[in-house]
């Protein structure tokens, strides 16, 4: 399946430097509101060390990692959503994401290098968040309203499928109008599908990138008790929170492994925020990845957390889930203790499964059709 996270934010909170960094392409990053002109695509590889033993435990020709799509646009401003800084526009291009990843400025407007304009002229994480939360809010209810006007002839007709919507979308415009997200609602799986297919900006998963800067004191050192107030505020709304350094991203991009480590600590990186950030979206999008191995090819497969083994085979294909007989199944490392194919099975660690088998994280499996 298809993964993709649109990345919103102010002008110089690091947006396009983390887009840098995550997709090793050159984007504008310069220090001035609206330099990213068109909206920027990146498909990124999920790091996974699992992939690549089993890659070298096959010997195998190919290895195909799974991957994240990042859309990155120009910095949204007050009055986005009226097209102020050619809100809409922007706002449009990432309306088919799946998840949104907020970037929040934490670091301050100078030390280290050079001093980095804000601007509202000085740092303040939690307004940042609601001006932008505004004008997704604000670009979601013209959405909201629109839709409720079009349905109300088939409304009084008394259409089901039309009755239903409209009730739906006036809870959701109540929300909005009190200034919440749409994703602070609870759907049913019926509903969702509604909501899901206007695609409103606000019902989307949202993970938040609080960006630091190295060598500098930033916001969650400078005032703590302001920083846990805001994360706080960030998890009892449903959403989650990883901490970045784009810079140092960026400036490490074009090194790997061990290399890069000894790097970020020089840099004083204190962690992977590559890593943080992309199993911080699979985890806020609730999904798991399963392999398949072999001389040929090893690959990666993303699938939603609990399918089932013919749903998770139509990752491969999508006639994999009407033909499916059976399922092949060792747990990764299972198979890379025993050596071998033949010794896990003679050890008891490869299994048959049927249709009712739930895939795990880390499985790899082999389908019979």
């Amino acid at each position: 399946m298809s993964l993709s996270i649109g990345i919103v934010g102010l002008p110089n909170v690091g947006k396009s430097t983390l887009f840098n960094a995550l997709t090793k392409k050159s984007v504008p990053a310069e220090n001035y509101p609206f330099c990213t002109i068109d909206p920027s695509v990146g498909v990124v590889p999920v790091p996974d060390d699992r992939l690549y033993k089993l890659a070298d435990f096959s010997k195998t020709n190919r290895t195909i990692p799974a991957v994240v799509e990042f859309v990155d646009i120009a910095g949204l401003v007050e009055g986005a959503s009226k097209g102020e800084g050619l809100g809409n526009k922007f706002l449009a291009n990432i309306r088919e994401t799946d998840a949104i990843l907020h970037m929040v400025r934490l670091f301050p407007l100078s030390g280290g290098d050079k001093e980095i304009a804000h601007v509202y002229g000085n740092v303040d994480p939690m307004r940042d968040i609601a001006v932008i939360n505004l004008e997704l809010i604000l670009a979601d209810f013209e959405t909201v309203t629109k839709r409720l006007s079009n349905l109300q002839k088939d409304v009084k007709k008394g259409d089901k499928e039309a009755v239903m919507e409209d009730d739906i979308l006036r809870r959701v415009e109540k929300v909005l109008e009190a200034g919440k997200l749409a994703n602070s609602l609870e759907y049913t799986e019926e509903e969702f599908k509604k909501i899901k297919s206007l695609n409103l900006l606000t019902s989307k998963p949202m993970i938040y990138g609080l960006n630091k800067k190295a060598g500098v004191v930033n916001l969650d050192e400078e005032k703590p008790e302001y920083f846990k107030e805001m994360t706080n505020e960030i998890v009892a709304g449903g959403s989650q929170f990883i901490l970045i350094d784009a810079k140092i991203e960026d400036e490490l991009k074009d090194f790997e492994g061990e290399e890069k480590e000894i790097f970020r600590r020089e840099l004083g990186g204190e962690h992977d925020g590559i890593n943080d950030l992309i199993g911080g979206c699979y985890k806020l999008l609730g999904l798991d990845t399963y392999f398949t191995t072999g001389v040929e090819e090893t690959r990666a497969w993303t699938i939603k957390t609990g399918s089932t083994a013919p749903v998770a085979g139509m990752a491969i294909h999508t006639d994999f889930k009407d033909r499916f007989i059976r399922a092949e199944v060792v747990f990764w490392n299972d198979l890379l203790a025993a050596g071998s194919y033949g010794d896990a099975r003679a050890k008891g660690k490869v299994r048959t499964e049927g249709k009712e088998y739930i895939v795990k994280d880390g499985d790899v499996m082999e389908f019979k059709v």
